[in-house]
């Protein structure tokens, strides 16, 4: 095998270099005499040749020298580097052609050197010098190469990124992958090639996987249609083929891919949806030069919901959560945005009346959406009083403390644990959500709830703890075969709070279309497969059993609830029964029961608020 010096000192680069252009102007003279060698016609050219010969290295060495085409590593020439040796190759012969021109007309009336040998000199020494240089680097990465077994891949779009990724591929030695082919849904590029490759179409995954023995899939597309995505992936798990992603180009270290940082495919993208309409205009105009009090902050859909938020420039957002660490992550994750908007952190628990009326006589927030919340099931059915404490006390304080302040929006983000509540959890936040509609006819404070199930990638949910479990080797755990959720992603559930708070009047409960429900041991095995395992091989999935308060189906509506339809395709409004009018005195009794610490009074009592429970 080939070895190559780790650093060639730059002398002999320049040295070859001017050999390689003495050899371009002796092929030049040569060509120009029809390759007569006779030397009778050498020497009389010689003697006009020998007075501009030393002329010529000083001006070569001098032009390469001024340009540093010397400087780079021949083994990793880059189109920077020819475009260094193109412009010095052009200045020298300008150069050449200025001095003939002047040796012509003013000293001894011969050209310096003749015109046809300038122009064959330029050719030849490009030509030459740019081509010694691709010959070693390619030699230098055949050298290098992985000796692993190679992987045929098929790249998923033959746009820009789809080029960038097949070259990438190439060029990383320590990359074992091999771009056989492009994958495109653009009929109009299927049969044709690109860049030497040939396009075929999403449908034939399954007959390329036995044809030409594909191994993965790379995704390279920056913004994929949801539906045809979804498609692609399912094809490839049916076959087997392994699925990557090419990650936002912003992530791109220096601009540039590498193919060490080609991810595996997140759950996300195969159950994620179109993106979400919203009405920009609209929302600019409620939310700019406003300031926002956001509670849970640093968790998953409050740190979400303030992204949201900064791209309509409100004056100000408070970010109130107890979690230290956390908030101190969020924090230091927005202060790198470049946003004029202030940002107050907060530490603070919903619970202390005392510390919400001073956050609130300082701040003077004009819209909550209140995010903080317990929300785990079997930690709440364990600890009722600590649900009741937070999730309806907490919520109480905001609540009266917004009627107080005339805030003018209130949302509250709830749940579809809500709808016929079988656990602690769900029922508390019921209860929560008949007290924000409860006082919603109390002041001038519009309270705007919202309810939707799980979401992907929040944390403590299913997505992260399976994710654990695989990268731990298993077992993958889910507690029945029949049980079902249903899922949207943070982006989603966000951006949908925010358009239902745009078109929210008050005592409205927003329901949102979560799609279908999903299987979570169907979840399991997709997720066990996108990560490059085989299911009872490598990895096996384990029936634990239902969970105290755990329901095989969620539900966005209960049974005594109807909806409306609303602008948004997406959204509804629940309509609930109304709420008695002792509701607050009936709340007030279930909070007082949290100095008892008697759990089974605390559910009985929530039982007769919430009949459903």
């Amino acid at each position: 095998m080939i070895q190559f010096r780790a650093r060639t000192p730059r002398w002999i680069i320049i040295v070859i270099d001017l050999l390689i252009a003495t050899f371009s102007l002796g092929l030049s003279y040569l060509i120009r005499f029809d390759l007569n060698t006779e030397f009778s016609v050498f020497k009389k050219e010689w003697e006009v040749l020998s007075k501009s010969i030393l002329l010529y290295f000083i001006i070569k060495f001098c032009v390469f020298y001024a340009l540093k085409i010397h400087r780079g590593l021949v083994r990793y020439t880059s189109i920077q580097d020819l475009r260094r040796i193109l412009l010095a190759s052009i200045i020298s012969s300008l150069i050449f052609l200025i001095l003939s021109l002047i040796r012509k007309n003013y000293i001894d009336d011969y050209y310096l050197f003749p015109m046809s040998i300038l122009i064959m000199e330029f050719i030849f020494s490009l030509t030459f010098m740019a081509g010694s240089r691709f010959v070693i680097k390619l030699l230098y990465l055949e050298s290098i190469k992985s000796t692993q077994v190679k992987e045929n891949v098929l790249i998923y779009g033959a746009g820009t990124m789809g080029m960038i990724t097949k070259r990438t591929i190439e060029v990383d030695t320590r990359n074992n992958q091999v771009a056989i082919g492009f994958i495109d849904n653009n009929n109009r590029l299927v049969g044709n090639r690109i860049d030497g490759l040939p396009i075929y179409s999403p449908d034939k995954i399954v007959e390329l996987k036995q044809q030409l023995n594909i191994t993965t899939l790379i995704i390279s597309i920056r913004n994929p249609n949801t539906d045809q995505l979804k498609k692609v992936i399912e094809n490839c798990l049916e076959a087997g083929i392994k699925v990557q992603k090419v990650p936002d180009p912003k992530t791109w270290v220096n601009g540039e891919l590498s193919a060490l940082q080609l991810v595996k495919i997140p759950i996300e993208d195969l159950l994620g949806r179109a993106p979400i309409a919203l009405n920009q205009e609209k929302l600019r105009a409620s939310l700019s030069e406003k300031t926002i009090l956001v509670s849970g902050a640093a968790g998953s859909i409050g740190s979400g919901l303030v992204l949201e938020l900064l791209r309509h420039h409100p004056k100000k957002i408070i970010l109130l959560d107890q979690a230290e660490s956390p908030l101190y992550d969020l924090e230091n994750q927005l202060r790198q945005l470049e946003t004029q908007t202030k940002l107050e952190v907060v530490i603070a628990d919903v619970c202390s009346i005392n510390r919400m009326q001073k956050i609130f006589d300082v701040f003077r927030p004009e819209i909550i959406f209140h995010a903080a919340a317990y929300k785990h099931v079997p930690m709440m059915e364990n600890n009722p009083s600590e649900a009741i404490h937070t999730n309806i006390l907490g919520t109480k304080h905001l609540v009266d403390l917004a009627c107080q302040y005339q805030v003018e929006k209130f949302i509250f983000i709830s749940t579809d644990k809500a709808v016929n509540p079988t656990n602690v959890m769900g029922a508390s936040k019921r209860i929560a959500e008949m007290y924000a509609q409860f006082k919603n006819q109390s002041g001038s404070t519009k309270f705007i709830t919202t309810r939707f199930g799980n979401v992907l990638g929040s944390n403590g949910s299913v997505i992260p703890l399976f994710q654990k479990q695989i990268e731990n080797g298993g077992p993958v755990t889910v507690t029945d075969e029949r049980i079902t959720r249903f899922f949207m992603t943070i982006p989603e559930a966000c951006q949908l709070v925010l358009e239902a708070f745009t078109m929210g009047e008050g005592g409205e409960i927003f329901v949102f279309d979560m799609g279908e429900s999903i299987k979570i041991i169907d979840l399991a095995k997709k997720m066990i497969q996108l990560s490059g395992l085989e299911l009872n091989k490598d990895i096996s999935i384990k029936i634990t059993g239902m969970r105290p308060g755990e329901k095989l189906y969620e539900e966005l509506l209960a049974d005594e609830e109807n909806t409306m339809a609303t602008h948004h395709p997406k959204i509804l409004i629940a309509k609930t029964r109304e709420n008695s009018s002792q509701l607050g005195q009936e709340i007030d009794a279930l909070i007082a029961l949290f100095d008892k610490q008697n759990n089974q009074e605390i559910v009985l009592k929530m039982k007769e608020i919430v009949p459903e429970f």
